[in-house]
């Protein structure tokens, strides 16, 4: 049996994600099961222009892309029982693996994670938050300092069983400002591998030609400029950046 033709195909809702902010659904596209959140459902931010976070999801899949790294899994722009919005690939994960944990500041492991920040837990616990040092989850860092990601969560990190990490929700996005908010703080001041300078330099020349005239369609052109200035300074540097600013430099919560 062909596939599906998952952009004009019928979708049909299965289940709705309750822990989301915005309206986000599963549902199927013939045997293929999809994440669905309709533009109608997606709630006004302050920061954030009105109706633009699903166009901002299938922005950081085409920047994704053109990384060449499949941070994002297939997400794009279609109808649905609730109107336009985005759809993207549902992902089984692992559940016995964790990208990013919270552990007992005494027993943070010696090697392979990175210790990001300390803090209480309600107990007044003194716990760590920690991350674990992968070649996948550190382009998944690079990704969201180029795109801007304001809401990179624990569990906006996907652990899948041969290893690879997806990140989604990226609707918080390609803002102009500085927004960078991510629980992935574990390679601050760390210099950039040839591999993912190279990636840098895909997205650069991407948005010369056709990246950049695919962005056109979803982003503003004020936000696009921001973008190409933001790999320009983070190829420049050769290094991952640290916060700066007065906005926290972790999103809330963490999870």
């Amino acid at each position: 049996m062909p596939a599906p033709d998952l952009v004009a195909a019928e979708l049909t809702l299965t289940g709705r994600i309750t822990t989301a902010s915005n309206a986000t659904f599963v549902g199927s596209i013939g045997d293929t099961t999809v994440v669905y959140k309709p533009i109608a459902g997606e709630k006004p931010l302050w920061d954030f222009p009105d109706g633009v976070l699903a166009h901002r999801e299938v922005s950081a899949y085409l920047v994704s892309e053109v990384l060449g790294w499949n941070v994002v899994p297939r997400t794009w722009l279609r109808d649905g029982p609730l109107g336009e919005g985005m759809v993207q690939l549902w992902q089984e994960t692992d559940p016995d693996q964790n990208a990013v944990d919270l552990v007992a500041s005494d027993d943070v492991p010696e090697t392979g994670w990175k210790h990001v920040l300390e803090g209480q837990d309600e107990t007044g616990r003194m716990v760590a938050l920690i991350h674990e040092d992968s070649p996948a989850l550190r382009r998944m860092a690079v990704f969201d300092v180029v795109v801007n990601n304001a809401d990179r969560k624990g569990d906006h990190i996907l652990a899948m069983t041969d290893g690879h990490r997806h990140g989604v929700d990226h609707g918080l996005t390609f803002h102009r400002d500085h927004k960078l908010r991510t629980v992935l703080w574990g390679w601050l001041g760390d210099a950039l591998t040839a591999e993912e300078l190279e990636g840098i330099d895909r997205v650069s020349a991407g948005l010369d030609g056709e990246l950049g005239r695919n962005l056109a369609d979803l982003l503003s052109a004020g936000e696009i400029a921001s973008l190409a200035a933001r790999c320009a300074r983070l190829r420049s540097a050769g290094r991952f950046p640290a916060p700066h600013g007065q906005m926290s430099a972790v999103p809330w919560p963490l999870f």
